[in-house]
């Protein structure tokens, strides 16, 4: 157990450190700059080094871009709940 709580608390200030913030209503954590929405299970189901992964991952910027467990994105409605809640 203590284990998995250091773990967790090592991958928020991974998250922190890449300027992600944690939405409570979507249970997501986003950043704005890089248009990246990491689910709190990806963030959980993962490890530091596949996360740190995906923080580092090359997109254009230009669309969001998520990382859900499923491995699969969210159904386009959802996308757009999210994406308008974010800005």
């Amino acid at each position: 157990m203590k284990i998995e709580s250091r773990t967790l608390d090592t991958k928020q200030h991974i998250l922190d450190d890449a300027g992600f913030a944690y939405n409570f209503d979507r249970r997501v954590y986003f950043n704005r700059k890089s248009k990246k929405i990491i689910s709190v299970q990806y963030a959980q189901d993962k490890d530091e080094k596949t996360l740190e992964g995906a923080i580092l991952e090359e997109t254009d910027g230009k669309e969001w871009k998520f990382y859900f467990s499923s491995g699969k994105q969210p159904p386009e409605p959802v996308k757009r709940e999210i994406e308008a809640a974010l800005g």
